[in-house]
């Protein structure tokens, strides 16, 4: 029940937060385009990034959802765990993030679901973090609140919008300003691998429930 109330209260803070237009821009590349809510009370702040994909809504979902290859684009991944697979677009996993010194690596475990808009066709792929879902370990910092958040919205000529949120509270005592500087650089090195990431025959060709 306790679990129930803490992710159906940090849902309703997200989308809070996500739907606040205090949004100001930090940077952009080869069409990247990075922007932190400056305004918000949190030490690290939220991120939002922009881009357009010369790739179909399918075809980078199929990517997101395929956590074992997030260590060949996710900024700083070191490794990552598929935990349970409850269907071809819900499933758990585990991921550890190399992090600059000072700091300790963090992990996470997080639960990942992609749902399609039958209307507009745009895919929204959810990734809230799940604090117990797998133990501790020694010397690596358990990021406990995160919530990251991709909508994917189709456009002309099997292009796609993207919109990527980011909101987490890291713990561990690394000063704030070296995670938002790691925040800043992160999104634009991971969305450029991702752009080639995409182009693979098998999220061209991935066998998922979406048009």
């Amino acid at each position: 029940m306790k679990r129930k109330i803490f992710i159906l209260l940090l849902t309703i803070f997200t989308k809070a937060a996500m739907a606040q237009g205090d949004w100001t821009f930090k940077t952009e590349s080869e069409g990247i385009k990075v922007y932190s809510n400056t305004k918000s009370a949190l030490k690290v702040k939220p991120i939002k990034v922009e881009c357009t994909f010369n790739a179909t809504a399918a075809q980078i979902a199929a990517a997101l959802i395929d956590v074992k290859n997030y260590p060949d684009w996710v900024y700083k991944t070191k490794i990552t765990t598929l935990v349970k697979q409850v269907s071809a677009t819900d499933l758990f996993y585990y991921s550890e993030i190399n992090m600059p010194w000072p700091a300790q690596n963090r992990d996470f475990a997080a639960h990942i679901t992609a749902t399609q808009a039958a209307d507009t066709k745009v895919i929204t792929v959810d990734a809230p973090s799940v604090a117990n879902l797998v133990p501790e370990k020694e010397g690596i910092v358990r990021v406990k609140k995160s919530t990251g958040k991709w909508v994917l919205a189709p456009a002309v000529n099997n292009q796609t919008q993207v919109t990527y949120y980011l909101q987490l509270e890291p713990d561990g005592g690394a000063p704030a300003w070296l995670i938002n500087l790691f925040l800043s650089d992160g999104p634009v090195q991971s969305f450029k691998k991702l752009k080639r990431q995409v182009q693979k025959a098998a999220y061209k060709n991935a066998a998922l429930p979406f048009k």
